[in-house]
């Protein structure tokens, strides 16, 4: 059996999550969850972009949703400080990808449907993040 948290569905998640409290990936970071979420649904819905702009919309949304790649990295980090700094990084990418969405919509790239599911989860996201900012930044102070 797989035990990637990316292969359970929400109440083995859930099950396991309570189980085991202890973090021993960043793929058990809910943050990274979502935020995987969202680089996949960014990946389905720009395949739709026309193929001119293969070399500059579609390939900086896709740069810009790359969140999860600065809170893997954060992770891999010895202190807090330095955690720190690649989380605020991908909250960087995650506000220009907010705003290459809203690109992505006025220039009509972007169906109703497909716009509420990015907006939907980049706000999960960075919500998520922004509070995994807040304990990040806690925990150097509280040191």
């Amino acid at each position: 059996m797989i035990h990637d948290s990316r292969f359970m569905n929400k109440k083995e998640e859930e099950k396991k999550y309570k189980k085991y409290r202890k973090i021993k990936s960043f793929t058990d970071l809910r943050v990274w969850r979502e935020g995987h979420k969202l680089v996949i649904l960014v990946y389905e819905i720009t395949d739709d972009f026309p193929k001119k702009e293969v070399y500059s919309l579609i390939n900086q949304m896709r740069r810009s949703s790359s969140v999860t790649n600065n809170i893997g990295e954060g992770f891999g980090r010895k202190t807090y400080k330095d955690k720190l700094h690649f989380y605020y990084q991908g909250q960087g990418f995650l506000i220009e990808l907010k705003d290459q969405i809203l690109i992505a919509k006025d220039v009509g790239y972007l169906d109703e449907n497909d716009l509420k599911k990015l907006v939907t989860q980049a706000n999960k996201t960075h919500s998520l993040l922004q509070g995994f900012i807040r304990k990040t930044r806690s925990l150097i102070h509280n040191s």
